[in-house]
């Protein structure tokens, strides 16, 4: 049997977490942020509309790169200030093998605003 690597969580706490599909409409350089990182705009549809997020994409995404990528996010958690920048969800990477974050993605076109399960 494989043991867990972190906390045991029920069925109940996972699902607790709003992972939903969103669009980036909008990239901007974020120079005040401590570690590199662009601000994002992403589109999660007519239910919960657009939403603001930091994040540590720069050493592998260009602004051309994010504009129009289908990304997936934590829309639950409460806005994190970093620096001058509220951060309104959490977008969901896995870092590659240089520790350089590599964004999680639906590998088709889904409707936007779709939530995980």
């Amino acid at each position: 049997m494989v043991e867990a690597v972190g906390p045991v969580i029920t069925f109940d706490q996972f699902d607790a977490v709003d992972i939903r599909v969103g669009k980036i409409v909008g990239v901007e350089a974020f120079p005040q942020a401590r570690k590199p990182a662009w601000k994002l705009t992403i589109d999660f549809g007519p239910e919960i509309g657009t939403k603001r997020s930091s994040a540590q994409l720069v050493a592998r995404y260009s602004e051309q790169d994010l504009l129009g990528r289908l990304v997936v996010a934590v829309v639950n958690f409460p806005p994190r200030q970093i620096g001058p920048f509220m951060s309104e969800v959490l977008t969901l990477g896995v870092p590659d093998s240089e520790g350089a974050v590599i964004l999680l993605h639906p590998e088709r076109d889904v409707p936007l605003g779709g939530r995980m399960f």
